[in-house]
């Protein structure tokens, strides 16, 4: 029995069944060294790599200069690809690896004035832009240190669940709980303090209109 139409192709909720088999064929090309495989399996996830990077990175450049890292490493560990089908898994956790480490190292390399400079530069130069909501999430999300900040990233940026964040991570799942909610609760204080101090500054420009 066929399918006429694309759309009636069985699925379960992650795409057809087809394109499912076709990921893994690819990614079991992949990790047996076939580079074509490789490529076209990759390509399949810049989209999300680029969002993870970019989130962590806070940079266009260097969020696509990790995704190149990467996929380099990628490439040359494939051999260790033991499950094919965790392709998309196995790909993101060497790019969060690659992510903290270089994180790390620019923190023990920049000075503390650099550290601020660039956390500036990565908010535009339009002082009005650090006003708009996407901002003062960023600001906040600065606070958490490395491990909370993923787990915020890959949760609510990619919609993972807490299974799946634990999985890619390689920590129990109640870790990642306990590191989700830590975050969370440094996010709201950082965001009532933040609303507070806009609130403030409304309340003296107001004042001095009046006068």
């Amino acid at each position: 029995m066929g399918y006429s139409d694309q759309n009636e192709r069985p699925t379960d909720g992650y795409g057809t069944i087809d394109e499912q088999n076709d990921e893994l064929e690819l990614a079991l090309a992949a990790s047996r060294g076939n580079e074509e495989a490789f490529l076209r399996r990759t390509d399949m996830e810049k989209e999300k790599l680029y969002a993870i990077a970019y989130s962590y990175m806070r940079s266009e450049g260097d969020a696509l200069e990790m995704v190149q890292e990467a996929v380099c490493r990628a490439w040359q560990k494939r051999r260790s690809l033991r499950e094919p089908r965790y392709y998309s898994t196995w790909l993101v956790r060497i790019l969060i690896r690659i992510c903290m480490d270089s994180s790390r190292k620019r923190k023990r390399e920049l000075p503390l004035g650099d550290r601020t400079a660039a956390k500036s530069q990565s908010y535009g130069m339009d002082p009005a832009g650090m006003l708009t909501d996407r901002m003062v999430i960023e600001k906040a999300l600065d606070q958490l240190n490395e491990q909370e900040r993923m787990v915020v990233v890959l949760k609510y940026y990619r919609d993972l669940t807490l299974s799946d964040i634990a999985m890619l991570l390689e920590k129990p799942l109640g870790t990642v709980k306990t590191r989700l909610h830590k975050a969370l609760v440094k996010l709201r204080i950082e965001l009532d303090e933040d609303g507070k101090e806009e609130g403030g500054f409304h309340e003296k420009s107001q004042r001095s209109r009046k006068r």
